[in-house]
């Protein structure tokens, strides 16, 4: 059976509601040691708020349609440039599927879509970040080709 087709567009003034609707997505996963789910969504939705209202040339969100026009999920990305190399490089600052269409193909659209973006913007490098605890996001990267860059560590300050 093929995935159903979804369309890839770029986010308006319209879809804010129903992006910043997907923020609580971002925390449902054991979170690492010293990090709230309160703080997490506070700022994830900071983030998306200050990209949404100021438009910053190198920050890109795109919505995901089923066939009905209904938007389903949406991918934010980041054209930033390679610490080594200087080069391009495509970062997913976030990627969300609402609920009712999990597990229907949107991610591996969503996540294609930013590797033919990073692709035609002759990126170097898709890079993301992923929490340990999100199991399910970090095996669906795993099989769409993505594999670990760089690991950040962390110890809370008390």
């Amino acid at each position: 059976m093929s995935d159903p087709a979804f369309l890839i567009r770029l986010a308006e003034s319209d879809d804010d509601d129903f992006i910043l609707g997907l923020v609580h997505r971002f925390i449902h996963f054991p979170l690492p040691n010293g990090r709230t789910k309160t703080d997490c969504l506070k700022g994830i939705e900071a983030d998306l708020v200050r990209h949404l209202d100021e438009q910053p040339s190198n920050s890109y969100i795109f919505i995901a349609e089923n066939d009905e026009g209904d938007a389903v999920g949406f991918i934010h990305l980041q054209k930033t440039k390679d610490f080594f190399t200087h080069r391009d490089n495509c970062h997913i600052s976030d990627i969300a599927v609402h609920e009712r269409y999990e597990g229907s193909g949107v991610g591996k659209v969503l996540l294609d879509h930013a590797y033919g973006w990073a692709k035609d913007h002759r990126c170097q490098f898709v890079t993301l970040a992923v929490f340990p605890g999100n199991e399910r996001a970090r095996e669906l990267y795993a099989k769409h080709g993505f594999d670990t860059d760089l690991v950040r560590m962390a110890r809370p300050v008390r």
